[in-house]
């Protein structure tokens, strides 16, 4: 089976100069090895082709026989990495958070592992009679949510 750590590295190296970074590598028990890209601009087509050349050019298909997909992470999915956060800052997406519930509203802030959501909820003010909608920053930490995804619109 080829080694992950191998194939990150190989990655990592290519990435060296460039602004992309790795989201992820996974590589399966049958060889199926699959790279994640991203940017913060979207991920060409020439990239991943080349990407790809530069991982076959480093490992030999002598010695074990694979698959090999480069692409970009899904636009849908699960951030897997803080830079994702970092890009979406500012868009809207949705938290599950650990106890089930989900949260939607405006990427506000990233700092480290923590990141903050501004949701719109009502809240009853003090003195109030009724709940009103509001704004609230809710802060999670990356590591204890189930997901974060981009939530896309059309």
């Amino acid at each position: 089976m080829i080694d992950k750590n191998v194939v990150r590295k190989l990655v990592e190296e290519w990435l060296t100069g460039k602004e992309y970074f790795l989201v992820d590598v996974e590589v399966s028990p049958d060889d199926r090895i699959v790279v994640e890209i991203d940017h913060a601009d979207g991920v060409w087509i020439e990239d991943c082709v080349q990407l790809s050349r530069f991982i076959e050019d480093h490992l030999s298909r002598e010695e074990e026989d694979y698959e090999l997909e480069v692409g970009s992470a899904g636009l849908g999915q699960p951030f897997k990495v803080p830079q994702q956060y970092m890009i979406f800052v500012g868009k809207e997406v949705e938290v599950l958070d650990a106890d089930g519930k989900k949260h939607k509203g405006v990427l506000k802030a990233v700092d480290g592992n923590d990141f903050t959501v501004t949701v719109r909820e009502k809240v009853k003010k003090e003195g109030a009679k009724r709940p009103v909608m509001m704004d609230v920053d809710k802060h999670f930490e990356m590591d204890k949510v189930k997901y974060t995804k981009y939530l896309i619109k059309f």
